[in-house]
């Protein structure tokens, strides 16, 4: 559950759909479709996860599962939590073949290492380094993300010649607030990792159009629904905290669906309740059929969110450095903003 410092999220809204496609029988073999990539593909904070044996925690609650069933097409699901290219290369192509009709994709976030950058920047400003560890991330979204995407994609079309593919982007987490206990995100930190969202979708798109691909956008889509909105269809900090950060059921029902489904299948899918009875009856299926991956898998790390822990010997040893009183909440507040000042200042300079 998400955990509140100002207030708790408002319930997430019914799954509703501007087109109503019909679900068909979960035993139907249709086309084929392969879903590539990491944990914003494979569901990683819808909370129900397949247990195939693995870490990818892949859920029928997630786009792909959610667009195959009302489609009716064969899925293969091999988007795993923690994947980052060169595992998508390593585990995952193998699944394509000549006679796949439809790909999904998303990947490049565990590549700019955004994990630990929200590791990072959830910190107090005294024990950490935001600005820097964001600095890193888009150095290397702009440097050496797209000849590795640019790569891939050319595996891809190589594989699966014939394949309608669609590149899924990364949602904007936050919306300015920080209403969740346990972190600390400034306004000015939340902006910029927004801005490095943005810029990984910019840089993902560009080699999607290259490749001849199509990319789809979140950033839309999800406004208004970020961390701490009235109707969040993103997780903040979490219990566990694997489920922070990530779109959670409404986020791909509503936000993924509509919005690849179009691109990807020439309909824009709407997820009724037979949709989600029909991916639900469907997890058997994918758990044996996943389960002869657990090999290839299991090369995969997956990337989890830490939240801080003052209690920590480094959290003290920046605490005594910084003059801060880790019994009083309103020292550690007050000793956050005075270092993020001092940060952007001498950015600034």
């Amino acid at each position: 559950m998400p955990i509140p410092r100002l207030r708790s999220a408002a319930a997430a809204l019914a799954l509703v759909a501007a087109v109503m496609v019909p679900a068909p029988p979960a035993s139907a073999a249709g086309a084929s479709y392969v879903a590539l990539g990491d944990s914003y593909s494979s569901g990683t904070g819808t909370r129900s996860y397949l247990a195939d044996g693995t870490s990818c925690q892949r859920s029928v609650y997630a786009y792909p599962s959610l667009i195959a069933s009302a489609r009716g097409y064969a899925l293969n699901f091999r988007a795993c939590s923690g994947a980052t290219v060169p595992d998508v290369v390593a585990t995952q192509l193998g699944a394509l073949t000549p006679t796949t009709s439809y790909v999904s994709l998303s990947v490049g976030g565990n590549d700019a290492s955004f994990v630990p950058v929200l590791t990072e920047c959830a910190k107090p400003a005294w024990m950490s380094n935001c600005n820097a560890a964001i600095d890193r991330a888009q150095a290397f979204i702009v440097n050496q993300l797209p000849a590795s995407l640019s790569s891939l994609y050319a595996q891809i079309r190589a594989r699966a010649p014939q394949a309608s593919v669609t590149i899924a982007g990364y949602p904007r987490l936050f919306n300015g607030e920080d209403c969740n206990a346990g972190t600390w995100f400034s306004p000015t930190e939340e902006a910029r990792l927004n801005a490095t969202a943005d810029l990984l979708n910019r840089t993902t798109a560009t080699a999607a159009a290259a490749a001849g691909f199509t990319f789809g956008n979140p950033t839309v889509p999800f406004v208004g629904h970020a961390v701490c909105d009235n109707v969040e269809w993103l997780n903040g900090l979490s219990s566990p905290t694997s489920e922070s950060y990530h779109p959670n059921r409404t986020g791909h029902a509503s936000g993924y669906v509509p919005l690849l489904s179009a691109s990807l299948t020439g309909v824009r899918v709407g997820v009724t309740q037979a949709t989600v009875q029909s991916a639900e009856l469907s997890a058997p299926a994918f758990t044996q059929q996943q389960q002869g991956y657990a090999a290839e898998d299991a090369r995969i790390t997956p990337k989890k969110f830490v939240a801080p822990d003052l209690k920590s010997p480094a959290a003290r040893a920046a605490a005594a450095r910084a003059g801060v009183d880790l019994a009083d909440p309103a020292s550690i507040d007050r000793a956050d903003r005075a270092a993020e000042v001092r940060q952007n200042c001498g950015r600034q300079g």
